[in-house]
């Protein structure tokens, strides 16, 4: 079946257009400038500078970029919640967040100056999806903290386009509204649309029932394959797009109508390839982790901010006449977050609540599946050898209770089965909690 085609545009072509060796210039202006505003301003990245025994003066251009040490989420973890910023509290016009390690939330502020920032370069990744003046945006990402609801929802002012915030969940009213509503284009995590893809077909509902031309899909690893049976079910096209919190949101990258490699927003966003293991910069299509220099963040700049993101960036010209740098699809991460849903997931989150509770030991297993399109989570943890002969109904109210517990922390339902004693796996050496059977078939 040949792929949908859409009618895209190229919303800003002074910048995604723009010369290399011209980019190049900018970058170095605008990471110099992010360098002097960071050094002084933000303390803990001061200090980290101090400690390399770099100073703003060793900066002179992007070719220095290696010299500055890198940022991650310990850092949001060490500073929370607001000591990333590098204005006063009261210049922030609004917070985001997503999970981070050991129970605190990684906390992002935006100025105003922030907040156009992500809508521009939300623009130009939407419109490589198609979405143009007239258009019906339905937007299923989930509002509030995370970042995937409010972020399309404001570009679609300046692009012309009317915003649905329908949000997640309740997907017999997802496919009602595209249904009746008719919008042009949807946005939501791939495995979501899998799941309203199926629903429909459930209820009898046909893909030619709606009105979809596009769909703008993210937040979560996704393949090639699971793409193909998006639009295959649901008769539109599929664009991959990426983004994290920390960076600004979704739009960092997009995918355009010609390639599934995404078109990096490197006027904003300077990116790296680093190996995993050493840090080095890697060249043009090696393997490694992704590094980000926000370099024109004022609310939250980062500079080589390791997502842990496992990707390739290539540096030659798409054949839709953009010239930024593109990145492959990101599939997997190098350290141990669980993406589930679209929400970021720690085991040690996972841990840190079920700890609290004596009626249960420190063994467990967590496991990753998928049923009917959805990430499914369980979490097998051993009781207590005195809570083990308790009635079934308390074992029942237990596991209801941790899971409640663990829904509130990390933003992710669970289904908790507790086990007998000694009956999971030990390990002498490093121990396997995670059994992700998602992409297994």
């Amino acid at each position: 079946m040949a792929r949908k085609q859409v009618e895209t545009y190229i919303w800003n072509p002074e910048v995604e257009c723009m010369d290399p060796d011209k980019m190049r210039a900018l970058q170095s202006e605008r990471l110099v400038k992010c360098v002097n505003y960071m050094y002084g301003r933000v303390p803990y990245y001061t200090e980290k500078m101090k400690k390399a025994g770099v100073e703003p003066g060793d900066i002179r251009g992007i070719e220095d970029l290696y010299k500055l040490p890198f940022t991650d989420k310990f850092d949001f973890r060490d500073n929370y919640p607001f000591g990333t910023f590098a204005v006063p509290r009261e210049d922030i016009v609004r917070v985001h967040a997503s999970s981070g390690t050991t129970g605190r939330m990684k906390v992002v502020g935006y100025t105003r100056a922030d907040i156009a920032l992500w809508t521009e370069c939300l623009c130009r990744a939407m419109a490589r999806s198609g979405v143009s003046k007239g258009d019906m945006v339905h937007v299923a990402y989930g509002y509030g903290l995370f970042t995937g609801g409010l972020g399309p929802h404001y570009a679609c002012d300046p692009l012309g386009a009317t915003a649905i915030p329908v949000s997640g969940g309740n997907t017999p009213r997802q496919i009602q509204i595209l249904r009746e509503w008719k919008p042009n284009v949807i946005m939501c995590t791939p495995s979501y649309m899998l799941h309203i893809a199926d629903e429909m077909a459930a209820m009898g509902v046909s893909p030619d029932e709606i009105n979809l031309k596009s769909g703008i899909f993210g937040a979560e690893p996704w393949t090639k394959e699971m793409r193909d049976q998006i639009e295959s079910k649901m008769h539109l096209r599929a664009f991959d797009i990426y983004g994290l919190s920390e960076i600004c949101g979704p739009g960092v990258g997009c995918s355009c109508e010609h390639s599934d490699l995404l078109h990096l927003e490197v006027d904003h966003f300077i990116p790296e390839v680093v190996d995993k293991d050493t840090g080095k910069p890697l060249g043009e299509g090696e393997l490694g982790e992704l590094v980000f220099s926000s370099v024109t963040k004022e609310g939250t700049p980062l500079l080589r901010y390791n997502t842990h993101d496992l990707t390739r960036i290539y540096y030659d010209k798409c054949a839709c006449g953009r010239t930024t740098p593109r990145m492959e699809k990101v599939t997997g991460r190098a350290d141990d977050m669980m993406i589930i849903r679209g929400v970021n997931v720690f085991p040690s989150q996972i841990e840190s609540v079920m700890l609290t509770y004596s009626e249960v030991e420190p063994h467990y297993v967590i496991y990753l599946d998928r049923v009917n399109n959805l990430d499914r989570m369980t979490v097998k943890v051993e009781m207590a050898p005195s809570f083990f002969s308790d009635a079934i109904r308390d074992i029942e109210r237990l596991e209801k209770k941790i899971a409640e517990d663990i829904a509130s922390v990390t933003g992710v339902h669970a289904k908790i089965q507790l086990c007998e004693p000694r009956s999971l796996p030990r390990s002498e050496g490093k121990m396997k909690r995670v059994y992700d059977e998602r992409f297994s078939s």
